[in-house]
């Protein structure tokens, strides 16, 4: 297996860096991938539609937004037969190299960029560097764009290998929404995989240092809910008002009062609400995004309900109505010890490497859990693992950022873990 070309690397991120797209409007995302698929050298490419169960996708934003980003890609040039197969918001892709009878192995990155401003501070190196992101609205400010750049160079590298056997590769869409894992999950694409890999960068990690596979990842769910109540002046008849907001408000209190459970830990947070038009008026509608974590499965699921019986109960009380929504949600899915300690041997033998730790325990939310739970249900093992990168900031802020000196680390140690565990198992 040849090195990887750390500066094609380079390039290629800062290039996805400057695109960022928010979940299932990966449009310009998905086809500069395919592009770069394509010039590797891919024996399979399923885009859209083909690369999922379009049934399952979850938290897919509403026309309007669709129709706004994906006009945006076809005004960059965006080749447009391509562009038509993602036409409804149906981003990402699942690559496939077959190379004779060996076993079958996966490996998922994310994709898509969060709904944040990213810095203009000349101490922020992508500003500095001229590959700040051109979307005022969006960023990579989670590493995605890292992880696409180690999946391509992945691809690259097994192409180039001795490796045996199928490799499966699942840029997925919507991670930070929960909405892409399950559909991929539920695809004829994860049939009879016996090894699935993840990867994500930074997570607290310095540079050179590496986790095999994470542990106690936390189920969890994403919430939409609006009250409706009835109109009224505030002044002159308020008592024939029913008040939306007072129902929301009294929800938001009561859900932090949801006890705690015997089992474990679980967590709730209201993050966004709104509602209302006016000081005079009774407001007759109110909306909230909350979300729901468990330890487990069942204690997101706890968590989730109880969560539910508050949001009725308020609306209830003040003689209001409320749907309350779950537009997403993952499952908690723990990386198997043997595949992260094989990814642990990998990483303790590449000297660009200083700190290798089998394990790490997680503690927030990642739906590569449905690939993960999939392939461990039929039998096969796999794990998340950890490419560690400095990062000024924490992940999800305008400053982030990742040290490119990780990519190159990350596609060797994957791909040497891929041609591995075809070769010996675990």
């Amino acid at each position: 297996m040849s090195m990887p070309d750390t500066e094609r690397l380079r390039t290629l991120r800062r290039e996805l860096h400057r695109f960022p797209e928010p979940a299932w409007r990966e449009f310009r995302t998905t086809c500069r991938l395919v592009a770069e698929l394509e010039s590797v050298g891919v024996d399979e490419l399923h885009v859209g539609r083909a690369a999922m169960d379009a049934d399952e996708r979850m938290a897919v934003p509403g026309d309007d937004e669709l129709s706004e980003w994906y006009e945006r890609a076809a005004a960059a040039g965006v080749d447009d037969s391509l562009l038509s197969k993602l036409d409804g918001g149906y981003t990402g892709i699942v690559a496939q190299i077959v190379c004779g009878d060996g076993p079958h192995v996966g490996l998922r990155v994310d994709i898509d960029g969060l709904l944040v401003e990213e810095s203009e501070a000349e101490a922020h190196v992508p500003e500095r560097e001229g590959f700040r992101s051109e979307y005022a609205e969006s960023m990579h400010a989670c590493g995605h764009d890292g992880h696409m750049t180690i999946g391509v160079g992945v691809v690259e590298a097994i192409t180039d290998s001795d490796f045996e056997g199928t490799l499966t590769v699942f840029f997925q869409p919507a991670e930070e929404a929960s909405g892409g894992g399950k559909p991929m999950a539920e695809s004829d694409h994860v049939d009879g995989i016996d090894y699935l890999f993840a990867v994500h960068l930074g997570l607290g990690h310095p540079t050179g240092e590496v986790v095999g596979g994470i542990r106690k990842p936390l189920a969890m769910c994403h919430v939409e809910a609006t009250f409706h109540g009835e109109s009224a002046h505030a002044g002159v008849a308020p008592n024939e008002g029913r008040n939306a907001i007072q129902a929301l408000t009294t929800a938001v209190q009561n859900t932090y009062g949801i006890p705690r459970h015997a089992d474990g830990m679980t967590r709730v947070n209201v993050g966004k609400i709104g509602g209302g038009t006016a000081s005079n008026i009774i407001a007759e509608r109110a909306h909230a995004l909350a979300e729901a974590r468990g330890e487990t499965t069942e204690l997101m699921a706890y968590a989730r309900d109880e969560m539910r019986r508050v949001f009725e109960s308020a609306a209830e009380m003040h003689d209001c109505t409320v749907d309350f929504e779950v537009v997403s949600e993952s499952p908690r899915a723990d990386s198997d010890p043997e595949l992260a300690a094989l990814v642990a041997d990998v990483a303790d033998g590449d000297d660009r490497v200083d700190s290798v730790l089998q394990h790490a325990d997680f503690g927030a939310s990642e739906d590569a859990t449905f690939l993960m739970e999939a392939v461990q249900a039929q039998g096969g093992v796999a794990t998340y693992a950890i490419v560690g990168t400095d990062h000024p900031t924490a992940h999800h802020t305008p400053t982030f950022d990742v040290d490119e000196r990780s990519l190159p680390v990350a596609v060797d140690v994957l791909a040497a873990s891929i041609e591995r565990v075809a070769a010996e198992g675990v």
